[in-house]
């Protein structure tokens, strides 16, 4: 027994010692320091206790005879190390697909690296002609968001552009920051016959390395990889520096610090009695009389009583000499006189700039306060004083409700702009939408369009309590819904199955009542422009807000259209809008159709990671009802016995609505009372119980009657073949400058 107690003691210490082993790695003599042309300083190294931990761990690999270093877990080569901007210069490889026949297959490669990649310090790059390009954040955080994306179209049968990347045979897109886990892919969106160019390119690239794209199109033929900037921390909790007078310092590249030599020291921080006081008076010789090297410094002084001389013509001091007793008081009279009069000067002139800066401000503010319309509000006001609860907020007050525009107060980010929570004084919640850009010929429209919307008084529409015109652009202050967009609800599984088909069909109704008041029951008809799942909030009741009118437009009375730049969300889009630019309310119907087909099936408005005939909803939804398909493309948790006959006529009234023609399509207000009507409809019970075992049946007998007949146009029908082509067009139409 006693044998076994000291063999266990000492297991525990030797675990004990190879535990302050691990806790501790450090550079030490051992420690390779170069690997071919790169130098490898600590928190990196390339054997067991010279790096911190294993993300840092470099693999000094021999490539055709030539040691170069890569990350030892993703096998990234690594050109340069950055210990002061906590910076990685490493090689990626770029993503290629070239023309086999006239068909373009769309490459595709995953990439994994040890560190995000700089947002700052990099951009995404696509070359080619007719090209959609992607990069899709696949990482558990990212949930398969685009980090970034750019399309590119070829006029005739032309090359790349010979200038920079605007679109034309190249594009360029900034990148979403803190990406280490994505995906690089590139779509085609026409054939070889449109252009010459047999490959296409797309690739995150250190900014400066890509410039001209005629210039560099003959590189990347023979390129497979770019530099790339990765950004790397310390993502311990608390620093760590290792010299005695290292610094640590807070990472702008993400959670996590770095160490530094603090001014007039040098040395690697991360490593213990490293950082070491630099010899100015050695090194760089800065004084041509006394020096005296200090601790992080130097000094270039004569003794008291004594003052700087220079020998024969040189003006740079060179020695020291004594100053005569009655100078020597002259000197601190007239330095005493010189030092008053400096600090009169600095505090007069502190006051002028600061009142200077004021007056400045309150210009600035008068100036943006005009360019947005603001004396045309208040007269509006002043003329609609009875009906109106519009309130002017000032900056100050939208700045201090949301904590000067704070990153964790942000909602939602969107085409228009970046909507936050924000708490006025009167500890009211509010969502304030901050534009992105302000268009000087829509002020009056906008400012008609805040007048109507504050007017309006329906429980289906996001209430805009105000604005603020003091600001570059305006900002909107709306009432805060609290349970997300409807889109969260539909494409997140764990709210997905919490809403059951009464509630979808209670949230499509109540929109379509919203639209169709907004067409028909205000003073002048408002055109969202932009219907879809993301602009429909949820309050905690389920009721349905319609909001984010950055994109509407008001149509007069004696107009039925309006001719306008297309905007819009890609798969929601009217296909007749986007062809003639023609805005109607039948444009908000199409969209609508779109939305009622995602609430049935759970799929999105559009998908580029579907199989081509799935990845318009719109396209794949109609042809899944002409082929008797429903029970295939319906979510199944929201069928059950009693409501086939209600899911048939919602997916026929979803059907009319995504006709391609407009005066083919119902009103809002027809579309409305027929969702009314099927919200009210008895449910019928099946009299067998074995439910999945009968819907089919039953649908086999009953869809070929209904879905095939369009009731209540007049009936035209558009044919599988004209969606078709209408889809294979959209992303084309988008490229060409609509």
């Amino acid at each position: 027994m006693a044998l076994h107690r000291q063999l266990l003691h000492q297991q525990l210490l030797l675990l004990l010692i190879i535990s302050a082993v691990r806790a501790a790695p450090q550079s030490n003599s051992s420690c390779e320091t170069k690997c071919g042309n790169v130098e490898i300083r600590y928190p990196f190294g390339t054997s067991w206790n010279c790096y911190h931990d294993e993300s840092f761990h470099i693999d000094c690999k021999s490539m055709s005879g030539i040691p170069k270093p890569v990350l030892a877990n993703s096998n990234i080569e690594v050109l340069n190390i950055s210990l002061d901007d906590g910076e990685l210069l490493v090689s990626i490889p770029l993503t290629r697909g070239c023309f086999n026949n006239d068909s373009l297959p769309s490459p595709k490669q995953s990439i994994w690296s040890e560190f995000p990649i700089s947002d700052r310090k990099n951009k995404f790059i696509a070359v080619g002609c007719d090209i959609f390009a992607y990069v899709l954040d696949t990482s558990d955080e990212g949930k398969g968001n685009y980090a970034s994306a750019c399309m590119t179209t070829c006029d005739s049968k032309s090359s790349v552009a010979e200038e920079r990347c605007s679109g034309k045979g190249c594009c360029e897109a900034s990148i979403s920051r803190g990406l280490v886990i994505f995906d690089m892919g590139i779509f085609t969106l026409s054939g070889r016959e449109s252009h010459d160019n047999p490959c296409a390119f797309a690739f995150v690239v250190k900014k400066e390395e890509f410039d001209s794209p005629s210039s560099d199109l003959q590189n990347l033929q023979n390129k497979s990889t770019v530099p790339v900037v990765l950004d790397w921390t310390i993502a311990n909790k608390t620093c760590e520096c290792k010299a005695n007078n290292g610094e640590c310092h807070n990472s702008t590249n993400g959670p996590g610090y770095l160490c530094k030599c603090p001014s007039g020291f040098e040395g690697n921080a991360y490593i213990d009695n490293t950082c070491t006081d630099i010899n100015e008076c050695e090194r760089y010789k800065p004084c041509n009389q006394t020096c005296q090297n200090t601790e992080g410094g130097y000094n270039c002084s004569c003794s008291k009583g004594y003052k700087l001389i220079s020998e024969g013509n040189q003006t740079i001091p060179t020695g020291c000499q004594r100053i005569p007793g009655n100078q020597l008081i002259r000197t601190s009279i007239i330095a005493l006189c010189i030092s008053v009069s400096l600090l009169i000067l600095l505090l007069g002139g502190s006051w002028i700039y600061w009142g200077l800066k004021r007056r400045k401000h309150l210009k600035l503010k008068e100036k943006f306060f005009q360019q947005n319309g603001g004396l045309l509000l208040r007269q509006q006001v002043s003329n609609h004083e009875s009906s109106m609860t519009t309130k002017i907020f000032t900056a100050k007050e939208l700045k201090k409700a949301t904590n000067n525009y704070d990153e964790s107060r942000v909602l939602g980010q969107g085409g228009y702009g970046t909507v936050y929570r924000g708490v006025l004084s009167d500890n009211k919640v509010v969502a304030i939408k901050k534009s992105k850009i302000g268009d000087q010929s829509q002020i009056e429209q906008f400012i008609n369009e805040v007048i109507v919307l504050t007017q309006i008084n329906h429980r289906n529409v996001v209430k805009l309590f105000g604005c603020c015109l003091e600001t570059e652009v305006p900002l909107l202050v709306y009432e805060f819904i609290t349970n997300g967009t409807l889109c969260d609800h539909i494409h997140d599984k764990g709210r997905s199955s919490l809403l059951s088909w009464e509630k979808r069909l209670k949230i499509v109704t109540e929109t379509a009542e919203a639209l169709a008041y907004l067409h028909s029951a205000t003073s002048m008809p408002i055109i969202h422009r932009d219907v879809k799942t993301a602009n429909i909030l949820l309050d905690d009741n389920y009721t349905a807000k319609v909001a984010d009118f950055g994109a509407s437009r008001l149509v007069p009375l004696d107009q039925t259209q309006l001719t306008t730049l297309v905007q819009g969300t890609l798969g929601y889009l009217d296909p007749e809008y986007l062809q003639t630019s023609n805005l109607t309310e039948k444009s908000d119907v199409y969209s609508f159709g779109v939305v009622m087909a995602e609430l049935l099936t759970g799929k999105k408005a559009l998908s580029f990671d579907s199989p081509e005939i799935d990845r318009n909803l719109a396209t794949s939804f109609v042809s899944a009802i002409k082929e008797d398909r429903l029970l295939q493309i319906v979510e199944v948790h929201i069928v059950n016995d009693g409501n086939i006959e209600q899911l048939k006529e919602v997916a026929n009234l979803a059907k009319r609505c995504l006709r391609l023609t407009g005066d083919d399509r119902p009103s809002m207000k027809e579309v409305a009372a027929e969702l009314e009507r099927l919200k009210k409809m008895e449910k019928k019970p099946s009299e067998n119980t074995d439910v999945y075992a009968n819907k089919t049946e039953y649908l086999l007998s009953a869809t070929s009657k209904s879905f095939d007949i369009d009731v209540g146009t007049g009936g035209s029908t558009s044919t599988t073949a004209e969606y078709d082509s209408m889809n294979n067009q959209l992303l084309k139409l988008v490229d060409n400058g609509r």
